[in-house]
């Protein structure tokens, strides 16, 4: 029944409350967890949509505004705000992440939904042939999770000043 998937369990939807939290607290590991989650699955959400209606239906438009005001969301808390990932925050955002999953997983066991689409799309969507829910999906995800975390590596090294040792010396003339 549509009741099992009543309730905001979804990543996605997770994620749109992340993103409210860390927009209002401003706190590091929240931040963290929507700048990954916005930017390594709700962004594959946004191109590869798996929605029984289309444009302009209301579900079409709610979709869309909710996915890219993640990704949105995300950004702005990364870079315009200039809270940028920690080194080891990949690590730290998949175990919440694993985390989240096995706390979703034990509701999906107990009442029968599937809000992690482990036994593929939602309720009212067909497969679509280009997305994959089996044990590769957590190797894609890892890798995206590590792609995203480069970039804020990159600017945090670019942003750390080099020891003056290592500057080239020159004899004065």
């Amino acid at each position: 029944s549509e009741l099992l998937y009543a309730l905001p369990l979804q990543l996605c939807d997770a994620a749109i409350f992340i993103c409210a939290f860390a927009l209002w607290t401003r706190k590091q590991l929240l931040i963290e967890v929507a700048y990954f989650w916005g930017l390594a699955g709700t962004i594959q959400g946004l191109i590869t949509p798996d929605l029984p209606a289309h444009f302009p239906s209301f579900l079409f438009i709610q979709y869309n505004i909710a996915h890219g005001g993640v990704v949105a969301a995300a950004l702005f808390l990364v870079v315009g705000l200039n809270h940028w990932p920690r080194p080891r925050a990949v690590v730290y955002v998949f175990g919440v992440t694993v985390a989240y999953a096995a706390f979703v997983g034990f509701l999906d066991a107990v009442t029968g939904a599937d809000y992690l689409w482990a036994d593929g799309p939602g309720i009212s969507a067909p497969r679509a042939w280009w997305r994959s829910y089996s044990s590769s999906s957590w190797t894609r995800h890892s890798r995206s999770f590590a792609a995203h975390g480069g970039p804020p590596a990159l600017v945090r090294r670019a942003r750390t000043p080099r020891p003056r040792g290592h500057e080239r010396h020159r004899p004065a003339l």
